[in-house]
């Protein structure tokens, strides 16, 4: 790996750092900055995944004031992730790597397009009345399957999760993006630890992502309220759909 090579991972690793706390997504950074420098999908995959648990706990540390009284919905929705990341690391591995490859453009396009159409979400969010302290069963089934997405790509699922929270849990949003970023860190440590077990992870890659994500987690943590997340926000969708549409003329 070159000198180059290696601060374009690490200031990947902190833009997807920041930006996971903020809006989500930061594997919009990552990954298409490893594509670009030559690794295989899969590989850049789980070792991008690896690599952005550290980012995670980052961000749970700057977002602990929010997660204070949560911990009943944690352990209901926590095990809802688990399972779910299980479930996708599974299917990651078990599905042959040209089913991987048919299916990143099109979950990198969406990925782009729930960025772009937050803010809309949101505010139709926000107009809806508020449903229970913990979700219901219908929100431990979005979780779930939100975690078999995280397991198997992982792009974006912030945003979706931040939405299911959003939609049946009546509370103030930062606790819900800190709730967000909990079940994230769960989904990714889970999925993690089943890719480290089972397969091949470039480790200078994790590092280098690694070290950048928590510093970009205290970043966001800090300063992520006073950032403009619409700017951050266009510039993942716009690079996102590139590399989608590139991705499917490349590989297709």
């Amino acid at each position: 790996m070159s000198p180059l090579a290696a601060l374009a991972i690490f200031a990947a690793g902190v833009a997807a750092g920041t930006v996971n706390v903020i809006v989500g997504s930061g594997s919009l950074i990552t990954f298409p900055t490893l594509l670009a420098l030559g690794y295989p999908p899969v590989l850049a995959n789980v070792s991008n995944t690896v690599g952005l648990t550290p980012g995670n706990v980052s961000a749970n540390v700057a977002y602990r004031r929010e997660l204070t009284g949560q911990r009943t919905r944690l352990v209901q929705l926590g095990a809802a992730s688990l399972l779910g990341a299980l479930a996708g690391a599974t299917l990651l591995l078990a599905l042959p790597h040209n089913v991987f490859k048919a299916a990143v453009p099109a979950l990198v396009a969406l990925a782009a397009l729930l960025m772009a159409f937050q803010p809309r979400m949101r505010a139709g969010l926000d107009r809806r009345d508020r449903q229970r302290a913990h979700g219901g069963v219908e929100l431990l089934a979005g979780v779930f399957l939100t975690g078999v997405y995280g397991g198997y790509f992982g792009a974006a699922q912030g945003v979706i999760l931040i939405a299911l929270l959003a939609i049946f849990i009546e509370d103030d949003l930062q606790r819900l993006n800190g709730t967000k970023n909990a079940l994230v860190l769960i989904v990714n440590g889970v999925a993690g630890i089943v890719f480290i077990a089972t397969t091949q992870i470039s480790w200078s890659v994790a590092g280098l992502i690694a070290a950048g994500s928590i510093i970009g987690g205290q970043v966001g943590g800090r300063y992520g309220r006073r950032m403009p997340a619409a700017v951050l926000r266009w510039v993942i969708v716009v690079v996102g759909l590139g590399v989608a549409v590139g991705l499917a003329v490349e590989w297709h």
